[in-house]
């Protein structure tokens, strides 16, 4: 495999999958635009856009530059996409019909996706970008804000960048004993914060690359067996492995299930002291899926 499908597909083995990357030809790879009908987008951040535009061009240009990707937009003084001033954009991401139909008996799979931040990008306090997410029906699109009700009945997962690009995990997973011992050892450094989410590895990776430069995220999420602390997740950026955590469990029960991207990305945080200090702009594209099991 070329660099660009070893970082979007960071395996040697897969069942099947989709890429929205017109870079790549693989026979288990199915082909899909970038646009959300055929990607299962679905309930969209109603303040907000993702409009598909030609994405600036890298410091070093390279072949396997993106020709289209979805853009965000922070205005200056925006926390969220559900602020008094939205930021970013928020929506679902199943996959196309035959993908997110194999994500209903799947028990591991990887996502992953490349962005890029604009030139004279400000970091602020942090923010969050796209992640992963599953559990149980409905339930699994209640795990994030700082929620606790129903919590052992999804997971979330996100990368964050915090001050001068320092990247972490930000991890909503079941309120266990187990889950807070396995997040809290992974280094260099893990906080769990008691009114919202886990920040896991803070210090594992940078995002400094990715100011006026394509970098690759990948997240690989394997769910527990019912019964079992065996569930598992790991984040690579650009094919290098930067966080990897077993000992997990994401489910109580066989209800439980992968479903797909939470595409999601703002500054913030709450409160105005993580608002975009100016209005700034970050580039999504080359969604990609595999199912491993």
């Amino acid at each position: 495999m070329d660099d660009l499908l070893k970082h979007l597909v960071p395996t040697n083995t897969f069942i099947s999958g989709f890429t929205t990357s017109d870079h790549i030809k693989h026979a288990s790879l199915q082909h899909v635009e970038l646009a959300d009908k055929p990607l299962g987008v679905h309930k969209v951040s109603s303040k907000t856009t993702h409009n598909i535009v030609k994405p600036p061009p890298t410091v070093t240009a390279s072949p396997n530059d993106p020709h289209a990707a979805w853009e965000a937009v922070y205005p200056e003084g925006s926390i969220n996409p559900g602020a008094q001033i939205p930021g970013g954009f928020g929506f679902y991401l199943a996959g196309p019909p035959s993908f997110a139909k194999q994500l209903e008996t799947a028990t591991e799979a990887i996502f992953s996706y490349r962005m890029m931040l604009q030139e004279g990008w400000i970091w602020v306090k942090g923010g969050k970008l796209p992640g992963i997410f599953g559990g149980v029906g409905d339930l699994s699109y209640a795990c994030t804000g700082g929620r606790k009700d129903q919590r052992c009945q999804c997971f979330n997962l996100r990368p964050m960048w915090r001050p001068e690009g320092v990247g972490e995990l930000y991890a909503y997973l079941p309120l266990t004993a187990q889950n807070s011992a396995q997040l809290s050892a992974v280094p260099p450094r893990s906080i769990e914060n008691s009114d919202y989410g886990f920040s896991v590895g803070r210090g594992a990776y940078h995002f400094t690359r990715a100011v006026c430069g394509w970098i690759t995220i990948a997240f690989r999420v394997k769910l527990n067996d019912v019964g079992s602390n065996n569930g598992e997740l790991q984040l690579w950026i650009d094919g290098e492995s930067v966080m990897s955590v077993g000992g997990l469990q994401l489910r109580e029960s066989a209800d439980g299930k992968i479903k797909g991207m939470h595409f999601q990305t703002f500054f913030g945080g709450h409160g105005n002291e993580w608002a975009s200090p100016k209005d700034q702009r970050a580039w999504f594209s080359d969604v990609t899926a595999v199912v491993l099991q």
